[in-house]
């Protein structure tokens, strides 16, 4: 089991993309460095997508480029196509997520294209990163969404997952990343899945998994990340975020209550809870026509709890 775990703030991103709220600029890059002094370490702060279809994260370039003020803070992002990429790099990005479904009628909704279409276009993508000298080089991971389940298709089949993480591995990008875009995944389906997945492309390949709460497995599957020995666990503060393409889908595990989760279990993080829930308090206040989620924020920690910062 894994000893220490970084926990990978996706808020920003997946949370304010799915809701209708538009924070300014100004207040993302609060919350960016809010989280940041509570401990987080990795935040994906936007997306590189055309501002018309995601009026919301119109402004990630600003972001990144504040973000990358914070000493040792990974500044993710996503990019689904060659010019997010090409945007992420000039912006400064140390992380971009491009996200392949793994259910082609998600990915005709999601990106509109096709898994051939995709395929290509990620392979355009790795052949310019890699070309790019090491300075100016991000890591790049493709994002195996709808592994677990697609509300469009069904059941997706474990082979598709597979394959698709063979292709993108002997493609040249760093990682890929298991995620339960439509929340339908159970522990047992993790397990085999990243056993499949490490076996045939190597455990270097999989560290890390993005886990949906939307039918209450989110916890659970967290735990089982954790026993497999993941070693990064995507979460939203406060819940917020799913997929506005994924019909049903919504819900991010909630950042707060992973770290209670994991600090009651000895698990490191580096996150100082009590300072994470001020800084939910305050993100409530900034989205009121918003709801957040979570039990930790209600429940209070309790007395004597000796680890507020795991750190």
């Amino acid at each position: 089991m894994a000893t220490s775990i970084l926990i990978s703030e996706v808020g920003p991103r997946d949370g304010l993309q799915s809701i209708d709220s538009i924070l300014p600029t100004a207040t993302k890059k609060q919350w960016v460095e809010k989280q940041y002094e509570a401990g987080a370490r990795e935040i994906e702060v936007g997306s590189f997508v055309p501002a018309k279809l995601l009026p919301q994260l119109a402004d990630t370039a600003e972001v990144v480029e504040y973000a990358k003020t914070l000493e040792n803070l990974n500044v993710a992002v996503l990019a689904p196509n060659l010019r997010g990429v090409k945007d992420a790099v000039a912006a400064g990005a140390d992380k971009i997520a491009i996200p392949f479904s793994c259910s082609e009628s998600h990915s005709r909704r999601n990106v509109n294209k096709s898994h051939e279409e995709m395929f290509q276009e990620i392979e355009t993508c790795q052949n310019y990163v890699a070309q790019l000298t090491d300075d100016e080089r991000p890591a790049l991971e493709v994002s195996l969404s709808t592994a677990f389940g697609c509300t469009i298709e069904g059941a997706i089949s474990a082979r598709t997952v597979v394959a698709a993480a063979e292709q993108f591995v002997e493609m040249g990008v760093d990682e890929v990343g298991l995620s339960d875009t439509t929340g339908m995944g159970d522990p047992k389906q993790l397990e085999s899945l990243a056993k499949d997945i490490w076996h045939h492309c190597g455990r270097e390949k999989l560290t890390g998994v993005h886990l949906h709460n939307t039918r209450g497995q989110g916890l659970a599957n967290a735990l089982k990340a954790v026993e497999l020995g993941f070693t990064t666990l995507d979460a939203s503060l406060g819940g917020i975020g799913g997929c506005p393409f994924a019909p049903g889908a919504s819900g991010n595990i909630v950042t707060e209550d992973l770290v209670f989760m994991l600090h009651s279990m000895a698990v490191e993080t580096g996150i100082d809870l009590p300072q994470l829930l001020e800084v939910r308090k305050w993100l409530q206040d900034q989205l009121p026509n918003e709801s957040l989620y979570g039990f930790t924020v209600d429940a209070g920690i309790p007395p004597d709890w000796p680890f507020s910062n795991s750190s």
